[in-house]
């Protein structure tokens, strides 16, 4: 796998907002898919085909439904505008933050998709934001933009050979190289970018289990 090359597919972006009347974290990662429009919303909706990129998931897949990946979050389909777009609460640990898919048809054979991640501020502390910045959701999510790409390409990518497949070198490579592209991301919204490094090194320590979290 050229490493490198499914890490530049996506373009990543931090930015700060506002919901609901409270101060909120935005982060978004999009990549364009070689498939139509429809082959990608059913990939991303279909809970047939969700277990074979992602991760098992159960529970009512449909307006309003509440729905459960495996070991993950769960939460609340709040929209959903077929094949363009959908929205959920995405609950874990605890608390609860949304994400929204948008799905944009380039041609008859591109699909671009971009994943919303909304955090309120007050959810997530200062201290946690500085030690670990973008990337303690962003490499996540970049894992999952790149299983769906070998999903429509391959069909190979399944929850089993994943799992292994992020810790041999390759996956290692990709969650460094997704933590720094995550650090420049939040430096370019304007943390310093030592700052930012630091909280990328101290994810991807986290994530390969040389660093305790934010919870141990």
């Amino acid at each position: 796998m050229d490493i490198r090359a499914q890490l530049d597919a996506a373009d990543r972006g931090i930015a700060d907002g506002e919901r609901d009347g409270e101060a909120v974290r935005v982060q978004t990662v999009a990549r364009i898919y070689p498939a139509p429009i429809d082959d990608v919303w059913s990939a991303l909706t279909s809970a047939e085909r969700i277990p074979r990129w992602f991760l098992p998931v159960s529970g009512d897949l449909r307006l309003g439904g509440r729905y459960q990946l495996e070991g993950n979050a769960g939460g609340t389909i709040e929209a959903c505008d077929a094949p363009n777009s959908f929205a959920a609460t995405w609950e874990y640990g605890g608390g609860v933050t949304w994400i929204t898919v948008r799905l944009s048809a380039l041609d008859d054979e591109r699909t671009r998709v971009e994943l919303e991640h909304v955090a309120r501020v007050a959810d997530v502390p200062d201290e946690i934001w500085e030690q670990y910045g973008p990337s303690g959701t962003g490499i996540g999510w970049d894992q999952a933009m790149l299983g769906l790409d070998l999903h429509l390409t391959t069909g190979e990518v399944t929850p089993e050979n994943a799992s292994e497949w992020v810790m041999s070198d390759e996956g290692l490579a990709f969650m460094r190289g997704s933590a720094d592209r995550w650090a420049a991301a939040q430096a370019a919204n304007g943390t310093d970018a030592a700052v930012a490094n630091a909280a990328a090194d101290a994810t991807y320590a986290m994530y390969t289990g040389q660093a305790p979290g934010p919870m141990g």
